[in-house]
């Protein structure tokens, strides 16, 4: 789905495909220095974070396993609850891997500081953070990204795997979703 297509139900796309599809090779290659010589196990948070991994996954040249989790905050609502629930639990033992996890965007980072204490307790040789996109002014504690795409105004976007009500996943570019659709 392209922006142009249902521009009546966006205010203004913040960064587009093109733009993705770039940071996300640049990411790669700094992933690929980091962890020359070791196995990276991606852990994909589903289901915002399945274009971000499917595209990160295949731009990584050495061989990488990846898993997924499912936890929520959000339930239908455009806010997180703070509470966070694991709706499915990784497949994989993490004793001694090198995790990355593979987030979409980091809100108040509530949910992703809670799954990175989960992971740590798991045994893991090193647990890291890579995110698309991160909301700086509606963070609510203090979350280390060592892989970051952008830092995007606080506004509530959908596109590139981020969704309102199960909609807009499939949309190529992120983009601020017009209040009139939401409220």
């Amino acid at each position: 789905m392209y922006a142009r297509e249902i521009e009546a139900d966006l205010t203004e796309v913040l960064v587009t495909e093109a733009q993705i599809q770039e940071k996300l090779a640049e990411l790669a290659r700094r992933i690929e220095a980091d962890y020359e010589g070791r196995e990276i196990l991606l852990v994909g948070v589903l289901k915002g974070a399945v274009m971000v991994m499917a595209d990160l996954a295949r731009e990584l040249r050495p061989h990488v396993r990846t898993d997924w989790m499912a936890v929520s905050s959000y339930g239908a609502g455009t806010e997180s609850s703070g509470v966070v629930r694991i709706l499915k639990d990784l497949d994989t033992d993490l004793t001694g891997r090198h995790v990355l996890i593979v987030e979409d965007i980091i809100d108040s980072g509530l949910t992703l500081s809670w799954l990175l204490a989960n992971l740590k307790s798991r045994g893991t040789a090193s647990v890291e953070i890579c995110a698309l996109l991160r909301k700086p002014d509606a963070a609510r504690v203090d979350v280390t990204v060592k892989y970051l795409g952008f830092d995007i105004p606080n506004q509530f976007v959908v596109g590139y795997g981020l969704d309102y009500a199960e909609r807009y996943r499939n949309l190529r570019d992120v983009a601020i979703l017009a209040p009139h659709i939401y409220s």
